[in-house]
């Protein structure tokens, strides 16, 4: 089977690798991107090197002909951009796997929703999220997975294509839920950084039962399923990413608070913008992502706002509200 990566950074990069284990694959970059030139010359990154089966291929238009499988993995707020180039080829009847995260910030659209109206095509749509770092997958310590499509036939075919003993992928079916709470757990993991910036790393309960309730209620609003905040899209992918040292979301939160400089993509900053839309457009409350958005963009004082956020008035656990 031939399988076409697109992006070269740390997850897209594993993803080839793995990919290349029972299948032909193509690793396509961006051409003078420091990311892919290491690749290019050294044939490895920090992370892993390749295997010489694993081509590289920086022409986009030849990298998305050698497959009928298309994994993305880029950053999400690039996604509409990269699909508007992808459009002026011919990848008609193909299936895109979005192994990706987040919520476009300007307009709040789901990604499965900015393929589906920029490649103006008949394709295939799904995505591919849940907990697992490149580092603990390189270690051989495996993890589950969920694959999600508006097409159960999609959602079935992708989960049986490329299952294995490493990921274990298991079948979506609330394609809405999954995008929502696969991209929010990244703004659920920049508040735990902040709690650990903070020496109130003990809260990360209380933060994850209440963000997963909240976010709950906005999957609920936007027609999914509510149960699926509790699944491995959101809830399951906690540790990998409120606990972990290798995530890179609670890494920026933790930083944004002692005042690191910190470069590497945490993609919670964007989304949360997205979200607070999301809050608005469904008329949700959700307080967690609020005050991510202050201390974020509001120069609010992180310890004050993060304290009112637990000092709330009292109310029961699983009403509506906070």
């Amino acid at each position: 089977m031939n399988v076409t990566v697109l992006g070269s950074g740390r997850w897209g990069t594993f993803l080839a690798v793995y990919h290349s284990r029972r299948n032909d694959v193509v690793l396509w970059g961006r051409e003078g991107s420091p990311d892919f030139e290491q690749l290019v010359t050294e044939r490895k990154n920090s992370y892993l090197t390749l295997p010489d089966s694993l081509v590289l291929e920086p022409d986009l238009e030849k990298a998305l002909k050698h497959s009928e499988y298309i994994v993305i993995s880029i950053s999400a707020q690039h996604l509409r951009e990269f699909c508007q180039r992808i459009n002026q080829y011919n990848v008609h009847g193909k299936t895109f796997i979005l192994c990706m995260k987040g919520i476009e910030s300007e307009t709040g659209e789901r990604l499965s929703e900015i393929v589906k109206y920029t490649i103006r095509q008949y394709v295939n749509i799904c995505v591919w999220v849940g907990p697992g770092h490149v580092q603990d997958f390189m270690a051989g310590i495996p993890n589950c997975m969920v694959v999600d499509s508006a097409d159960k036939t999609v959602t079935k075919d992708v989960v049986e294509k490329f299952s294995g003993d490493l990921i274990r992928l298991y079948l979506g079916d609330d394609i809405i839920g999954t995008e929502i709470g696969a991209a929010a757990k990244n703004v659920v993991g920049i508040a735990a950084g902040m709690l650990d910036g903070l020496h109130l790393s003990s809260l990360k309960g209380a933060l994850m039962a209440r963000g997963a309730r909240e976010v709950s209620r906005l999957i609920k609003a936007m027609g999914g399923n509510e149960l699926t905040a509790y699944g491995l899209s959101h809830l399951g992918d906690y540790e990998a990413t409120l606990f972990s040292l290798h995530s890179q979301n609670r890494m920026f939160g933790e930083r944004f608070i002692t005042g690191e400089k910190y470069d590497k993509l945490a993609e919670g900053v964007a989304t949360v913008k997205a979200l607070m839309k999301l809050s608005e457009k469904y008329h949700v409350e959700m307080p967690i992502s609020h005050v991510v958005y202050d201390i974020l963009y509001s120069n609010f004082n992180p310890q004050d706002a993060l304290s009112r956020l637990f000092s709330r008035d009292v109310k029961g656990e699983f009403t509506n509200n906070y």
